[in-house]
């Protein structure tokens, strides 16, 4: 099995190529900088021949946007969507799946999504969503093609909460607003089995989110991360200083979405690490 990664640097990519090394699998690395290569060099050096391509290639959307900074996040998801699907198709060797990362940040913060809700956010993350996905569903012709949407990924080398840790472990950790917003998770091991669930079944495609089956309110996560470092929660971070210092970006913390896995736990897929406790538990307990 070969299996070409770009985002293999990050967080996610890094923790998929370790497990996919160690299952025998051969990786190729798509960076930034292969992006800038011609199209011909591009699909015959990272495209050409493998079996799998993950795309996870993204620009980081926890901070401050301008409008230069939203091109770049928009950019660097669909121009570089595009440029892997294009190769794609112009191989005369295929692979046989595309899974291209998405979020949750598609559905709306109203109600509770399966795979089956059409009920999207309007706003300019759900609309880069819906835009990220069809640029990827353009090689749903010839292969199959799967779309990882996905919640907040735990883990301790990376991601979120590599940067709570330091203010949760000292006593400082706190709610976001007021806390109802919901939390969409999974643990990076179990994230690491759904990706390789995904690749090694064949009748999966489209859509699958890629979280825990059982969602919980930011209050729920703060309140649960503080007893497991056994350190108090006794804070809150006001909405309105959140939106002073981020901006538009600030929806990235006050606005949640309630997203169950459909498609995952139908095909029998089994977590690991299905509630908030024991994924905290197995990384910080």
């Amino acid at each position: 099995m070969i299996i070409s990664v770009s985002g293999a640097g990050g967080f996610i990519g890094t923790a998929l190529k370790r497990a996919f090394n160690e299952k025998g699998w051969t990786t190729k690395s798509i960076n930034r900088e292969s992006f800038s290569m011609g199209d011909d060099e591009f699909r015959e050096s990272k495209i050409e021949d493998c079996d799998v391509v993950i795309n996870l290639a993204g620009a980081n959307i926890s901070r401050r946007w301008n409008e230069s900074y939203k091109k770049e996040i928009v950019d660097s998801r669909i121009v570089t969507t595009r440029k892997i699907v294009s190769s794609i198709l112009s191989s005369s060797n295929k692979p046989g799946l595309l899974i291209s990362a998405s979020a949750v940040d598609i559905y709306d913060s109203v109600n509770t999504h399966d795979e089956s809700s059409s009920s999207y956010a309007g706003g300019f993350l759900g609309s880069l969503c819906k835009e990220w996905e069809k640029e990827a569903l353009a090689a749903s012709g010839l292969i199959r093609v799967a779309l990882p949407r996905m919640g907040l990924v735990l883990g301790t080398d990376g991601g979120a909460l590599e940067k709570m840790y330091p203010l949760f472990s000292f006593g400082l950790g706190a709610k976001i607003g007021k806390g109802d917003q919901w939390l969409s998770f999974i643990h990076i091991k179990d994230l690491v089995r759904a990706f390789i669930f995904i690749i090694e079944n064949n009748s999966i495609s489209g859509p699958v989110n890629i979280v825990s089956p059982y969602p919980v309110t930011n209050a729920e996560f703060s309140s649960t991360f503080g007893k497991v470092l056994k350190q108090p929660v006794l804070f809150s971070v006001p909405g309105s200083i959140l939106k002073f210092i981020y901006g538009e970006g600030s929806v990235v913390l006050l606005e949640g979405h309630k997203v169950v896995p459909g498609k995952l736990t139908n095909m029998g897929f089994r977590y690991n690490y299905p509630t908030i406790t024991n994924a905290l538990v197995n990384l910080f307990g």
